[in-house]
C-alpha cells in the first residue's frame, strides 16, 4: 500500500513549513506529498500567515524534492480557466522531472470565492466536465497539431498546447467524490486515480462500486485505476502520544477513530487492513498538524514497514 502525506494549508502554514514537511515526507520514505488547495481557514483557526497557492508551491516543492510525487487533493476549476492551468501544471511537471498528479474537482466553498471575488456559480460540474476534457486535450493533442474546443462555458481557437508535460501522455488525473453518476462517469472516461474522504469504510466502498460499474459501461478495465482515500491520522506509541496528537489538532480520539485514523502502530496497521479489503491501494495520511515532524517519522519507522 502506498502511503501519501496530505496537507491543509490553509488553515495556517508558510512556504518555509510547507517545503520542511515535504522534504520530511521524501527523507522517510512515503510515496507522495500533497496539499489542499484553498485560500481561506476552515477549522477555527486564524489562518496565519495566510494562503499559499497549491501550484506555486508545488512548483518550489518540486525543485527542492527530488523522489516523491506531488499534486493537490484536489484544485476546484472555479479558480483558474483550463488553458493556463494545463501550462502551469505541465511548467511543475517538468520542473519535479515528471512527479506531478492533477487532482480536480467542481469547487465547493462559497466563502473564500466571494473573499477573493473568485465566480462561484451554482451549477458547476458543466465547468468541471470541460476543464477535463481541455486540459487532457491541450496536453494529448501531437505537437503541431492545434486543439480547439467549443463548449458551453469555454471556447479555445487554434492552440498549439503548449508546453508539453514530461510524462506522456499526461500526468494523472485525480477525481474524487461520492455523486452517483456523473462523478464516477468522469473519473472512467479521464482519472487514472479516484480518491474519497474516508469517513468510514461504508461510505468508501460503494463509492469504489460505482467507479467500477462505469468502467464497464464504457469497456474500461477497472483494475486500471488506483483506488484511494484520505484520512485525518494521529499516530503514537502509546495511548498517551495519541490522544495528544489527536488534542493539538482539536478532535478526540473516540471520534478519530470510528471516522478517522488513530492509534498504536498495530491499531493503525489494521484499520489500513480493513480499506486495502475493499480496494483502496493509496492513502493519504491527512497530517493536520505541520509542526509535527516526528509524527512523520514515527508513521516511517512503525507502519510503513508493516504495509509496503
Amino acid at each position: 500500500m502506498d502511503l501519501r502525506i496530505f496537507t491543509e494549508p490553509q488553515e495556517g502554514a508558510s512556504y518555509a513549513t510547507l517545503l520542511a514537511i515535504a522534504q520530511k515526507t521524501e527523507e522517510c520514505g512515503f510515496d507522495g506529498f500533497f496539499r489542499s488547495d484553498h485560500y481561506i481557514a476552515f477549522g477555527g483557526s486564524d489562518g496565519l500567515p495566510g494562503p499559499t497557492d497549491a501550484w506555486i508551491t508545488l512548483a518550489g516543492i518540486a525543485r527542492e524534492t527530488s523522489r516523491i510525487r506531488l499534486g493537490t487533493l484536489v484544485s476546484p476549476a472555479t479558480f483558474r480557466l483550463p488553458g493556463p492551468l494545463a501550462i502551469q501544471v505541465a511548467q511543475v511537471d517538468e520542473m519535479s522531472g515528471g512527479r506531478v498528479e492533477l487532482g480536480l474537482g467542481t469547487g465547493w466553498n462559497a466563502r473564500e470565492h466571494e473573499a477573493y471575488g473568485i465566480p462561484f456559480p451554482d451549477k458547476r460540474f458543466g465547468l468541471f466536465e470541460e476543464q477535463l476534457a481541455i486540459i487532457t486535450g491541450l496536453w494529448e493533442s501531437p505537437v503541431g497539431k492545434p486543439f480547439s474546443y467549443a463548449g458551453e462555458h469555454y471556447q479555445l481557437d487554434s492552440s498549439p498546447g503548449l508546453p508539453k508535460p514530461v510524462q506522456q501522455p499526461r500526468p494523472p488525473i485525480i477525481i474524487g467524490g461520492t455523486g452517483p453518476k456523473r462523478t464516477p462517469a468522469l473519473t472512467a472516461q479521464y482519472a487514472q486515480e479516484f480518491n474519497v474522504a474516508a469517513g468510514s469504510l461504508e461510505r468508501a466502498k460503494p463509492a469504489f462500486d460505482t467507479v467500477r460499474a462505469a468502467c464497464a459501461e464504457v469497456g474500461r478495465d477497472a483494475d486500471e485505476l488506483v483506488y484511494s482515500v484520505w484520512i485525518t491520522t494521529a499516530a503514537g506509541r502509546d495511548d498517551a502520544e495519541v490522544a495528544r496528537r489527536a488534542a493539538a489538532i482539536g478532535q478526540d480520539v473516540p471520534t478519530m477513530k470510528q471516522h478517522g485514523l488513530a492509534g498504536t502502530p498495530g491499531e493503525i496497521v489494521d484499520r489500513l487492513g480493513q480499506y486495502a479489503e475493499i480496494g483502496a491501494s493509496r492513502v493519504y495520511l491527512q497530517i493536520m498538524d505541520l509542526s509535527d515532524l516526528e509524527h512523520l517519522e514515527f508513521i516511517a519507522s512503525d507502519v510503513i514497514p508493516q504495509v509496503s
